[in-house]
């Protein structure tokens, strides 16, 4: 299977072109810089620039996951454009490309995998939240939504879509755990606020296998959230993360610091869903790290 996949430079998309290399697929990767990433990726990866520059070897399936970091910058108005702009337009290739296949008499992808996050949900406090869960209109909300709407034309050309809403990525070297670590090996790490908002979570390699598992699961369409099947508070987050770190975690932030630091950004940070991978589970998909004391043990 040849596999599109625009942010397979990412931290996420590196793992998974590795993984569809190993089980002998073919992976052409979407950068706006190839030469910058391709020591990152392994050998045999095609890179260009752009989705539609692969006209010439049309993909069997496409993966999503490119965007602009969420907490990479204080949400101004201009970076919540950026956010929102980074995601919309990379879908928004993906889709022309389709089209243009589709115009040229090409044969079609058969699926795409787009991802969206857990923030489609909003603050849902301690509601126990599956994919049929109703959002809190927020930003966080607002933005997953735009670009889950960005990929629903692929729908009306008879290409399958799943729709992958993402929880926090567990893995060293990057996602949520590269900017907690330090603070928590030298003992100064805490909960956040009040450190009863849930964070939902995924080990990096069981959300590569849900890509690939989701890719091949040809009856599968509609929204899945892709997290561990169990959540957990920021508390216990720290508290299980010190533990297996061998350090306290006698330092809580409190809540007006953050707000004060990240302006409405701290929403991110005080705020969470208690987000469940219903569809995944009913599907058949088997987690390696269905808890966190697992999967941090594996980590750290």
């Amino acid at each position: 299977m040849r596999v599109l996949i625009t942010g397979g430079s990412g931290f996420v998309g590196q793992q998974l072109c590795q993984q569809l290399i190993a089980l002998g697929h073919d992976v052409q990767v979407v950068s706006r810089a190839p030469h910058q990433v391709r020591g990152r990726l392994p050998k045999g990866c095609d890179i260009r620039d752009s989705a539609q520059a692969f006209i010439d070897s049309p993909p069997d399936a496409l993966v999503n996951l490119a965007g602009e970091s969420i907490a990479a910058k204080r949400w101004s108005d201009s970076q919540k454009e950026e956010l929102v702009r980074s995601r919309v337009t990379s879908t928004q290739q993906l889709v022309a490309l389709c089209e243009l296949l589709e115009e040229n008499g090409q044969p079609l992808p058969k699926v795409m995998v787009s991802g969206s996050a857990m923030g489609y949900y909003g603050d849902q406090g301690k509601t126990v939240v599956d994919e049929a869960t109703p959002p809190n209109d927020e930003f966080a909300h607002r933005l997953c939504a735009e670009w889950e709407a960005a990929a629903k034309p692929i729908e009306a050309m008879g290409i399958r879509l799943v729709i992958l809403r993402i929880g926090l990525v567990l893995e060293a070297g990057g996602g949520t755990l590269q900017k907690m670590l330090p603070p928590f090996k030298l003992g100064l790490g805490g909960r956040f606020g009040s450190g009863e908002q849930f964070m939902p979570w995924i080990h990096r390699d069981d959300l590569v296998a849900a890509i690939v598992f989701l890719l091949n699961e040809s009856a599968l369409t509609g929204v899945f959230n892709g997290s561990a099947p169990h959540p957990v508070t920021n508390a216990e987050f720290t508290k299980t993360l010190a533990k297996q770190l061998h350090r306290p975690a006698i330092f809580p932030v409190p809540a007006f610091v953050l707000k004060a630091g990240f302006g409405e950004m701290s929403q991110l940070l005080l705020t969470g869903a208690d987000m469940r991978p219903a569809r995944l589970i009913e599907a058949g998909f088997a987690f390696q790290y269905p808890t966190l004391d697992k999967a941090l043990a594996a980590i750290v």
